[in-house]
């Protein structure tokens, strides 16, 4: 069974590559080629994944003992496209 920092780590990188292909792919295609489809669903996709990446940010401040500072740079890292890759890498221990 995957432990909750795995889990979260799954959670954070579909966010972070759900919002890159949302600006990089789906908001091109919707305003240059007048093709929304591929916004209008990863859109939803996306909503959902920021809101368990949150959800779990504060778990995983709970579990790992993150100070405050480390939780709101956590969430705050939620609304830059390779910001959860920052905090894979810096808040979260390596895992097998």
């Amino acid at each position: 069974m995957l432990s909750d920092i795995k889990i979260f780590r799954l959670v954070s990188s579909s966010e972070a590559i759900s919002f890159l292909l949302l600006l990089f792919v789906g908001m091109p295609l919707k305003y240059m080629a007048d093709n929304p489809i591929l916004v209008e669903i990863l859109g939803p996709v996306h909503g959902v994944l920021f809101v368990a990446y949150v959800f779990g940010a504060f778990i995983m401040a709970k579990k790992l003992s993150w100070t405050k500072k480390q939780l709101i740079i956590s969430i705050l890292c939620s609304l830059l496209p390779f910001g959860p890759f920052y905090v894979e890498k810096n808040y979260l221990p390596k895992t097998k």
